[in-house]
């Protein structure tokens, strides 16, 4: 069940980003953010969260600041980034955008084939960022490759 985040006890979405992310604050080069502090919406199932997106609206650009699936292949993460997309275009935006690493393979090929293009690299963002938040690995565990650059993505919303 899909629901909008704000439904959600607190202390649950903090736990959740605390586990998986290692705290609620998110940081790229645009900034810092507390991901339990924005709208989104939340996949529960049998009472735990199985997934989030997180996301903050400015202007005409909805910019996702977090997606997290727990279960990868069962389409939570596609229908999680369509809610968000759904909300944006009925308050008005005309693009979404995200920040992604250079080392998530996974999730590049992810937001490509759901409409989204790379319109910017950002090389060396993730030292900046790492100043703020130092536990962002060196290395991605998964697949070994350093972490460094940031990659800006961004859809243009169908009318």
């Amino acid at each position: 069940m899909f629901i909008p985040i704000e439904q959600i006890d607190q202390q649950l979405i903090k736990d959740f980003f605390e586990t998986n992310w290692g705290s609620t604050t998110m940081v790229t080069s645009f900034g810092s953010t507390d991901c339990s502090r924005l709208d989104g919406f939340v996949f529960l199932f049998d009472g735990e969260i199985k997934g989030i997106v997180t996301f903050k609206i400015s202007g005409e650009t909805c910019e996702i600041v977090s997606l997290d699936s727990r279960k990868e292949k069962k389409g939570i993460g596609t229908r999680l980034l369509q809610a968000a997309e759904k909300e944006a275009a009925r308050q008005g935006c005309m693009k979404t955008s995200l920040i992604t690493t250079n080392d998530n393979i996974h999730t590049l090929s992810f937001y490509q084939k759901r409409g989204y293009q790379c319109v910017k690299v950002i090389p060396d963002a993730v030292k900046e960022a790492r100043a703020i938040k130092p536990e962002i690995p060196l290395v991605n565990p998964d697949n070994r490759i350093p972490i460094r650059d940031e990659f800006l993505f961004e859809k243009r919303m169908e009318l």
